[in-house]
């Protein structure tokens, strides 16, 4: 798959806008895989328990799905050669229902002499920035 071309991007161009989607099977499935089994990822009146809205999802589950746009667009996983984030909010899941994560990137640094794109994420969920200062720097 051909990725973009370094000549044609602009700062400011948006390159990414994706909806992601997190339910609890999502969560409890990442928890197998990822060996993260923190009950307030899944246990509801643990994550309450603790001043918690609800169960939550993974930090890492966040920010490495809001990673994937960027990696589709740029045609090849590895040409993210750095990606930084903070967690600002956590992201509840409530029972039997689907928490929605809006991803939006825009290009914010062009470095002709790299042929690297720096694309920021704005990353909310119900409104709100989940993640802060997420940075993604794309190879061209």
């Amino acid at each position: 798959m051909g990725g973009p071309v370094f000549e044609d991007l602009s700062v400011g161009d948006v390159v990414v806008t994706e909806t992601l989607r997190f339910d609890r099977e999502r969560l409890v499935r990442y928890a197998g895989a990822s060996g993260d089994f923190n009950r307030i990822h899944w246990d509801e009146a643990f994550a309450t328990g603790v001043g918690l809205p609800n169960v939550i999802v993974h930090g890492m589950l966040t920010m490495g799905a809001a990673i994937g746009p960027v990696e589709e667009w740029a045609g090849d996983p590895g040409a993210v050669i750095d990606y930084q984030t903070r967690f600002t909010r956590p992201v509840p899941v409530p029972a039997d229902d689907v928490v929605e994560v809006a991803v939006s990137g825009a290009v914010a640094v062009l470095d002709a002499e790299a042929r690297t794109a720096r694309v920021d994420l704005t990353v909310t969920a119900a409104g709100a920035k989940v993640l802060g200062k997420a940075q993604a720097v794309v190879r061209l």
